[in-house]
């Protein structure tokens, strides 16, 4: 694994090539960003932008979304993966946010996780992004990046990969890590087809150093 020092290193490089790395997602205010999040599980950005367009229009308020039936919400947002299950959860948490919350979405991560799906990765994102609370958010993106360059274990779970990251990584440089970590998962060591090679981390990355010496050896053919 890699040692603090060698993290950073590579966190550095990560931030040159994404410097203004944020959010993608689009919203307008703190309860925007939790329905975003929310719909962003097994689902592209892109895909819940396109959603969320329209979706935020029609409904600006928890009481919006409760003054509609369950299936017109779910029509709204069809095109979203499991979306009878998210539109149930953004029903409850709506509820809830009335409820128990003033109609406010809450500041700290043990009343946030009470809301109807909203995991650690939500409350993270939600806490970095919307209240400034230094957070690590771990996604697909993260984990596996993590895990390719050696910073956490192949086999860390989502929970170990963060505490090993938040160990690593000074904690004023969490929520710009994590954003960075998410675009250079996203935009360069892709899942299926990583750039390995034109990547500045190769000399490092255990992953990379693999699939070159693999390469070299079908080339020694």
């Amino acid at each position: 694994m890699l040692s603090k020092k060698k993290t950073m290193e590579a966190l550095d490089i990560i931030h040159d090539m994404f410097p203004e790395a944020e959010a993608e997602l689009n919203y307008s205010n703190e309860f925007e960003l939790t329905i975003a999040v929310l719909l962003s599980a097994q689902a592209t950005d892109i895909s819940v932008n396109k959603v969320t367009d329209h979706l935020f229009q029609k409904y600006k308020t928890p009481e919006d979304y409760l003054n509609v039936p369950l299936e017109e919400l779910e029509n709204d947002i069809r095109t979203i993966g499991l979306y009878r299950t998210k539109a149930k959860n953004i029903q409850k948490l709506c509820r809830d946010l009335i409820d128990k919350f003033d109609g406010k979405v809450p500041t700290n991560y043990d009343e946030l996780i009470t809301l109807a799906g909203v995991g650690r990765k939500t409350a993270n994102v939600v806490l970095s992004v919307a209240f400034d609370t230094p957070r690590i958010a771990v996604d697909t993106h993260v984990e596996r990046v993590s895990k390719r360059l050696g910073i956490a274990r192949w086999k860390d779970n989502v929970t170990e990969v963060e505490e090993t990251l938040m160990r690593k990584i000074p904690m004023d440089r969490w929520s710009k890590a994590h954003h960075q970590l998410i675009f250079f998962g996203r935009y360069h060591c892709l899942a299926r087809n990583p750039k390995c090679f034109d990547c500045p981390l190769l000399y490092m990355c255990r992953e990379g150093q693999k699939r070159k010496r693999k390469l070299e050896k079908e080339k020694a053919k």
